[in-house]
């Protein structure tokens, strides 16, 4: 089939730090190539160079298609090339229909006048090709995640793509969906379509990828060939992370106490529809220093029960009782919820959990400005300590605490959200997925220390879509299903079959 991509000895500096050192990629026509790496070793900032968002000029080597040099000065130059880049966070209007987002800036035009009738017609063939049913007229808004990526692809399908870049494709999604997906970009494998595919999920990799190259601290350290022989999930995280990894998990003697928090009978209704009952009647109960998970599909209403709790930031009519060590208390604000020890690290962290454009100083500190203020002022001096300690703690990756946060890498950015609310004092964390679309190697330090507050008596509430994180991390388990809790089970009694039975029988009643 022949090469169509080489990028050779791509170097790529900015202020204080080369993100990239004399980094080599070959891909080849029709293949898959997956790029593994942990956060911040610079696989997005390849992808940026590729794709022309860091334009010819500000990177040293050189950028091959087909044999051929090209230099790209925008995304403009490498989309005429057929290079379409899909990247984590998706670049849809939310208010727009899908028709206007598949072609906003590649409208279908018949002399200067947008036609109405070749858009819709165009928008039906593509949405087929993506195995989308939608009405072409649909907002994005009223699409779930799934399809919205589904979207972007037939987004890059009518830019006549030859090479499509995925960056995290499958990081929001489910797991019915993220199959899908996959099985969506084998479908294009087989018309001949090249991929590069970046992942963290190492199963969907060996599902999928023809060839995996990791990269490790801005350099290619390994490529290997997945068709010759079958991919070693260890070896790649050997190579990933410079280490070997024995355990995912940090090992534990949980030192469980008397029983610290508690809701009862938590009822709350749907925030747009106020008829609809969301969350049914939950029982919930966290020891010291114990960590309980809940389990359940995309939809069962975890990250609800969770905002619901944390000053009722979502829902209406909430009913029930929160009791902290037997006695009833208040929860109805954020504020509130904090003066009680709760803290809730959301699962939409560039969303909700930070500030991207302040740094990493300001956000550590804005759950708890009171710790370093004195009668209503900022004591930057003392802003200053608190964020160095918690660099230093928790081993945040930055050049300083002046660094602004959208510039961190996942890993690290979830480290800044834990650090905020660790500032906070809290006695009652709930984690709403923590380490989603975080590598490996930063995944391990996150359970480290989540690990190390159970030790230090910490209620830890964990909801996560992974199964193996929840059953390597739990001390006991509740499943939820369609907003109640259908079971639970000490994660000595837990496995992925009983948790998905358990799912399934609820399904049926």
């Amino acid at each position: 089939m022949g090469t169509i991509l080489e990028m050779k000895g791509i170097t790529k500096r900015f202020p204080g730090v080369v993100a990239l050192k004399d980094v080599n990629l070959v891909v080849e026509t029709g293949e898959i190539h997956a790029i593994c790496g942990e956060n911040g070793a610079g696989k997005s900032t390849l992808m940026k160079v590729l794709s022309g968002v860091y334009p010819a000029g500000t990177y040293d080597g050189e950028i091959l298609l087909e044999g051929r040099q090209h230099r790209f000065d925008s995304i403009r130059d490498s989309e005429e090339q057929g290079i379409i880049i899909i990247h984590q966070e998706l670049a849809l209007v939310p208010l727009l229909s899908i028709a206007e987002n598949l072609f906003l800036g590649n409208e279908q035009s018949k002399a200067g006048v947008i036609d109405p009738e070749r858009t819709h017609r165009r928008t039906v063939e593509l949405l087929r090709k993506v195995g989308l049913n939608e009405s072409p007229d649909t907002l994005i808004t009223d699409l779930g995640v799934g399809k919205q990526q589904l979207v972007e692809i037939a987004k890059a399908l009518a830019k006549k793509v030859r090479l499509l870049i995925l960056d995290e494709p499958t990081a929001s999604l489910n797991e019915n969906d993220s199959a899908a997906l996959l099985d969506l970009l084998l479908g294009f494998k087989a018309q001949g379509m090249t991929c590069i595919l970046i992942s963290h999920k190492l199963n969907e990799i060996a599902k999928v990828a023809d060839s995996v190259t990791v990269i490790r601290d801005g350099a290619t350290v390994q490529t290997m060939d997945c068709r010759t022989a079958p991919i070693c999930e260890d070896s790649i995280i050997r190579h990933m992370v410079g280490r070997e990894m024995a355990d995912r998990y940090p090992k534990r003697e949980p030192q469980v106490g008397e029983v610290v928090f508690e809701v009862k009978d938590w009822t709350v209704f749907h925030a747009q529809h106020a008829d609809r009952k969301f969350i049914k009647s939950v029982n919930l109960n966290v020891r010291q220093g114990e960590i309980v998970g809940i389990a359940g599909l995309m939809g069962a209403g975890r990250t609800e029960l969770a905002m619901s709790i944390f000053g009722q930031t979502y829902g209406r009519n909430i009913s029930g009782k929160a009791l902290i060590r037997g006695e009833e208390v208040d929860l109805s604000t954020v504020e509130k919820a904090i003066s009680h020890g709760i803290a809730y690290a959301t699962e939409d962290r560039k969303g909700y959990g930070l500030v991207l454009e302040s740094e990493i100083k300001h956000n550590i500190s804005l759950a708890n400005l009171n710790g370093v203020s004195k009668r209503g002022v900022i004591n930057e001096g003392r802003e200053f300590e608190v964020a160095s300690e918690f660099r230093n703690k928790i081993n945040i990756r930055c050049s300083d605490v002046f660094q602004y946060v959208g510039n961190l890498s996942g890993g690290n950015q979830q480290k800044v959200v834990l650090s905020k609310w660790l500032f906070s004092g809290p006695e009652i964390l709930i984690l709403d997925e923590p380490t989603r679309g975080i590598d490996v190697g930063a995944k391990f330090e996150i359970y480290s220390l989540i690990a190390q507050l159970a030790k230090e008596g910490k209620c830890i509430i964990l909801i996560s879509s992974e199964m193996p994180e929840l059953l390597g991390m739990s001390d006991r388990i509740y499943v939820m299903n369609e907003g109640a809790f259908v079971a639970e089970m000490p994660v000595a009694e837990a496995s992925q079959e009983k948790i998905m039975r358990a799912i399934v029988k609820a399904g049926k009643e």
